[in-house]
């Protein structure tokens, strides 16, 4: 799945956001952080787990999530190619946009 489908979703982020505290939460912990029901967590935990950016394992009946830090790192890589790319772009080559 791709990574950027699914931080297009707003709750998807912050649940990004929530695990780059370092902590590992479980889905229900992670619910208890905002007013959506444990099931619309677990499909977003599921969009986030497809794309690779979260990871999850078992510890007896929980399922603990955590950021999956190759999957951040291949988004950050992107982000500085296209960084590195734009500022070799003269400003006299950029066009304005009409309004």
């Amino acid at each position: 799945m791709d990574k950027f489908y699914a931080l297009s979703a707003p709750i998807r982020r912050e649940i990004i956001k929530l695990l780059s505290e370092g902590e590992r939460l479980t889905s229900t912990a992670i619910a208890e952080k905002f007013q959506l029901s444990a099931p619309a967590i677990s499909q977003h935990l599921q969009v986030l787990l497809n794309s690779k950016l979260v990871r999850m394992h078992k510890e007896a009946q929980k399922r603990i999530y955590e950021l999956n830090p190759i999957g951040i790192a291949e988004i950050e890589a992107w982000a500085s190619e296209l960084s590195k790319q734009l500022s070799n772009i003269s400003p006299t080559k950029v066009v304005k946009r009409e309004e």
